[in-house]
């Protein structure tokens, strides 16, 4: 009995000895990193498509920024060629203004004084001529020498000068010297705009004087206002003149405006950067002097290798691509992204030229590589 009992325990252990390996051979073995193998019903449920890198024509965009700016002949500083007192003005800054409009009235003794020179010099010439032409017709008949001829013609030209280049003074300030009278003479003086524009800066208050060397009011011109963009030294060989730019502001950004490359600066400053002006095809009063905009100026198409957007997965902040190694085995490789452009990206690194990627499904293969990780 005891014996009957011994064998039945051998023959369980046997047994047990025998399943064990069985058992082990089912364990899954373990996963190289970064590398998915599907079943067949997985493949056939995730509907995993594979292709290749393309070369298409794309055209890149550039993207910089830049303010609005004007240029100097549309920037007009307004002063006044005599010096004076500001006795009234109704300007303020913003305020628009039509070419030949009163901004301002000066004050001072001088241009009293100027207008006082110029009547007498008048008179003086009136008289030097009279006496000049006595003394031609007296020298004709042998009454008066040359001498006093020659004295009478000095003196008229000399009065003659005197009194141009005083109308010339008067003409500076406004005032019309064949008009002036003995009448009309004015203590104040009128000061009109130049330009079509608005008022940007108001540099004085009535009552103070003002020199000659003083800027009394700034004047814009904003219809032919300009974008003045930052381009770094790589950049600039991108560009050329007649090239168009696509320009909005950060608190419109739906809001565009077409503009057009006119001036590329040579010179760089101490970014390593230079100036490239551009022109708004189409005048908005919205757009001011010192405004910051941003900037998209497409290039000139290339040739470049490219996959579908949904192609590349991003892990870990990283960007992967799944590259096929057999069959239903796929590997996730690192590559570098390049330009996006109507759902193609531009693959720079990664040598995938000639090899099959998942171009549909990349997503799902990253999932269940996440999850054989778990």
């Amino acid at each position: 009995m005891k014996r009957t009992i011994i064998f039945h325990i051998c023959v369980l252990l046997c047994a047990c000895n025998s399943k064990a390996p069985q058992e082990a051979e089912k364990e899954p073995a373990a996963t190289e990193t970064g590398l998915v193998q599907l079943t067949p019903e997985q493949l056939k449920n995730i509907d995993l498509e594979t292709g290749r890198l393309t070369e298409e024509s794309i055209s890149s965009i550039l993207r910089v920024s830049g303010q609005v700016d004007v240029p100097p002949q549309n920037l007009v500083s307004v002063s006044t060629p005599l010096g004076g007192y500001l006795k009234s003005t109704g300007m303020m800054p913003g305020t628009h203004v039509r070419k030949g409009q009163l901004i301002a009235v000066m004050e001072d003794p001088q241009f009293i004084q100027l207008q006082q020179e110029y009547l007498s010099a008048k008179n003086r010439l009136a008289y030097a001529m009279k006496e000049y032409e006595r003394q031609q017709s007296l020298n004709s008949s042998k009454a008066s020498s040359d001498k006093v001829l020659q004295q009478a013609e000095s003196e008229y030209r000399d009065v003659s000068i005197a009194t141009k280049a005083l109308a010339a003074k008067l003409a500076l300030i406004g005032i019309n010297a064949d008009r002036l009278t003995e009448n009309n003479i004015s203590r104040t003086i009128n000061i009109y705009s130049p330009i079509n524009g608005y008022i940007n800066k108001v540099n004085v208050n009535i009552g103070k004087y003002v020199t000659p060397s003083d800027v009394i009011f700034e004047l814009v011109n904003p219809e032919d206002i300009h974008l003045n963009l930052t381009v770094y030294e790589k950049d600039l060989g991108k560009l050329s003149i007649g090239q168009h730019a696509t320009v909005f502001t950060n608190a419109k950004p739906n809001q565009k405006y077409d503009t057009r490359i006119i001036l590329i600066s040579h010179s760089l400053n101490e970014n390593r950067s230079a100036e490239v002006h551009c022109h708004f095809e189409k005048y908005d009063k919205g757009l001011v002097p010192g405004m910051y905009m941003n900037a998209e100026i497409r290039l000139n198409d290339s040739r470049e290798k490219v996959l579908p957007d949904e192609a590349i997965v991003n892990f870990e902040n990283r960007d992967y691509v799944f590259v096929e190694e057999g069959e239903r085995v796929f590997r996730m490789t690192p590559v570098e992204k390049g330009q996006v452009n109507d759902g193609k990206t531009v693959i720079i690194s990664g040598g995938l030229e000639g090899r099959k990627v998942v171009i549909s499904g990349a997503y799902a293969l990253l999932m269940q590589l996440k999850n054989t990780g778990e």
